[in-house]
């Protein structure tokens, strides 16, 4: 029997999953998952939650709770989210399951005895305010290439360029703007530089996607030692030579999270040595999938750590990595209000509809976009239009017109619909075998639009044969081969349809009469295996239901309304002394009028009890003149003046919110002049 180890990326604990997570490297994962084990094949699936790393601490003190608490809300909150949409791992793990520990620690010695780890003193960025060292991702500076004074801390934004983060000029805090200081620290790093043959050589072989090939291939290259630890406290922990105490970077101890998982799945089957079926028997097929954001840390890191282990495990042979699902044209943003709240969804929408739009739309070559539109088409049309319509239309004419039970036949010879009946035939398996090479090439849009062909094929097919003609005929041997026809290609869109919408494949198996799960059904048994001959048919049932227009266009009227109410973010820190720079004053209105060939803007004259200003708001849409005239409202005063519209504004009057929600903040007893602070 064939061994399968299929792996999907840990999910990082930090947040909620959404559709972008799944289209990219969990739903084709579980459609494999499922097809291999159609083919009989001994598969374990696996995935997780990746729950350590500096983001994960930061956004435990803002929510006020612990790490440990924070991870172990987002870990049963995905957790929970995978079993609504049926996903079928063998095992979800996480990496703060006692057993990841030791596993990280063994990988560490073995490559520790190898000679791949060397440890040493460096200057790291430093934040005095925060008493930490910062990762790359929370430093900005000045570019010192281009001076762009917003750089990230190891690209610029503004002209692409690499560089280390102490390159940067003016180094600062992303999280709280205060200046980073250089101070040594002990690390341990691994020697990559000494994996780039073996894993030249070994990449070499590959057949992957050219992108995974080629981006890998480019990456060795330039390949260097990296650090492998970390100062900070929420990690696993490790000492140094020198008795100083780090934790293990992230990137590091994550990736062996996946066989710390089958590690874990052991354990819990009974057999704590189970794991090794499949980890270290190199004949085992062992899959990966991922996100394209993800590929070095499988395609280099990882396999250069496991060449450097004593145990044989097993090196990946397949990495099918996604490019990105988007929202409307913008990435999943919850922060940003551009998102989908999918407790709602699952309210109003089924699994096997969310799963078969996201197969169809798959980001498999280029980024793809959810648009709610499209999902109502992919639903009504395709499910329900085709595949639903098809089963319940011949369903309730054998009910009606046959004998109620399922007619005898055969799938080679039509005696009464000759070349007809043996065109379709051969139609359905050229299908079958097309899905099934799809699947075996991680294809799965592929998938979907041959299994929407195969539909489609069964309803010609019944328009053309007309069977209720052949009823009022009396030619009672010609309806029962176009049923027994039709039944057969039901039997195989219910099989070759399990993977991308397992619920309604169960549904329709079940509606056929047959008594086993369709799980245990083989792939290479559905051609010639016979229909339950002889079944009385049940009432067929709806397998999708239609979605109206009202919810559609009530789903788009909410992402529009969220995202234009999304929160702004937060600035960055500033000093005292730059607020105390701001001028901020109580000034009165004293006359308003509206600007000319403008509908937006006002002009206004304040009295600040030691002068008097001209500004030009934007209030109009909101405020009339009249109503503004003896207000007592907060100004910035020291605002360097400008022409707006030709007329000269100098300062600016407060205000909060947008559109007909916008508020002036006013005050009643402070007089004109009065200092703000």
């Amino acid at each position: 029997m064939k061994k399968t180890l299929i792996t999907s990326a840990l999910l990082y604990a930090n947040g909620p999953a959404h559709f972008g997570h799944i289209a990219g490297a969990y739903l084709p994962a579980d459609i494999y998952a499922r097809y291999r084990r159609l083919q009989g094949d001994r598969v374990l699936f696996l995935s997780g939650s990746d729950e350590y790393g500096m983001p994960i601490t930061l956004s435990a003190e803002k929510a006020g709770k612990t790490p440990k608490e924070h991870v172990d809300l987002y870990h049963n909150l995905n957790e929970a989210l995978f079993h609504k949409l049926s996903f079928s791992f063998d095992h979800y793990s996480r990496t703060t399951w006692e057993g990841h520990e030791e596993t990280v620690l063994a990988f560490f010695q073995d490559l520790k005895k190898n000679g791949f780890l060397m440890e040493k003193e460096e200057l790291h960025l430093y934040s005095e305010k925060e008493g930490k060292f910062l990762a790359d991702r929370y430093v900005v500076g000045t570019c010192p290439r281009c001076g762009f004074t917003e750089a990230r801390g190891d690209e610029c934004t503004s002209c692409g360029a690499n560089y280390e983060s102490l390159d940067l000029k003016n180094p600062r805090s992303k999280m709280t703007g205060s200046p980073l200081s250089l101070k040594k620290s002990r690390h341990c790093y691994l020697r990559f530089d000494q994996f780039k043959e073996p894993l030249k050589k070994w990449i070499a072989e590959k057949h992957w996607k050219e992108n995974v090939r080629n981006f890998s291939e480019k990456y060795i290259e330039d390949l260097k030692p990296r650090a492998i630890t970390r100062d900070a406290t929420w990690g696993i922990p490790i000492t140094l030579d020198d008795g100083s105490k780090k934790v293990f970077y992230v990137w590091f101890d994550a990736p062996i999270g996946y066989i710390s998982a089958a590690k874990d799945w052991s354990q819990k089957q009974g057999f704590p040595d189970l794991w090794k079926d499949f980890w270290l028997d190199p004949n085992t097929s062992f899959v990966q999938f991922i996100g394209k954001d993800n590929i070095p840390f499988h395609s280099v890191f990882f396999p250069a750590m496991v060449m450097g282990q004593n145990a044989p495990y097993k090196l990946v042979d397949e990495l099918p990595a996604n490019e990105f699902l988007q929202l409307e044209g913008k990435k999943f943003s919850k922060s940003d209000g551009h998102s989908i709240d999918l407790e709602q969804f699952f309210t109003k929408y089924s699994a096997d509809q969310a799963r078969y739009y996201l197969a169809a739309n798959a980001p498999e070559t280029a980024d793809a976009d959810f648009i709610w539109k499209d999902f109502q088409t992919s639903s009504n049309a395709d499910l329900l239009g085709k595949f639903g319509n098809f089963v319940h239309r011949v369903f309730v004419f054998a009910k009606r017109y046959g004998d109620a039970t399922l007619p005898k036949g055969s799938s080679t010879a039509f005696s009464h619909l000759g070349e007809g009946g043996e065109e379709f035939m051969n139609n359905l398996r050229s299908c079958w075998e097309t899905i099934g090479q799809s699947y075996d090439q991680f294809q799965v849009r592929k998938a979907c639009s041959c299994l929407m062909k195969m539909a489609s094929l069964g309803n010609a097919f019944f328009n053309a044969n007309a069977p209720w003609k052949l009823v009022k005929e009396g030619n009672v041997s010609a309806v029962n081969e176009v049923l027994f026809a039709c039944f057969f290609c039901m039997k195989l869109l219910a099989v070759a349809a399990f993977p991308i919408i397992p619920n309604t494949s169960s549904r329709l198996w079940k509606m056929l009469g047959f008594s086993r799960p369709i799980e245990q059904q083989l792939w290479e048994n559905t051609l010639e295996e016979e229909l339950p001959f002889g079944t009385v048919l049940e009432d067929p049932e709806v397998l999708f239901e239609k979605i109206e227009d009202e919810s559609i266009e009530y789903e788009e009227k909410m992402l529009a309304s969220s995202v234009e109410n999304a929160p702004v973010p937060g600035k960055e820190t500033i000093e005292f002394d730059q607020f105390s720079a701001l001028d901020l004053r109580v000034a009165k209105i004293i006359s308003a009028e509206k600007v000319k060939k403008s509908r937006k803007l006002l002009c206004i004259q304040v009295d600040l009890g030691f002068a008097q200003r001209q500004v030009v708001s934007g209030l109009a849409e909101r405020f009339s003149p009249e109503e503004l005239l003896g207000k007592h409202v907060l100004f910035l005063a020291n605002l360097a003046p400008r022409k707006i519209m030709g007329i000269l504004s100098e300062g600016m009057i407060l205000a909060a919110g947008e559109k007909e929600a916008l508020e002036i903040p006013t005050v009643e007893k402070a007089s004109a002049g009065s200092v703000v602070s």
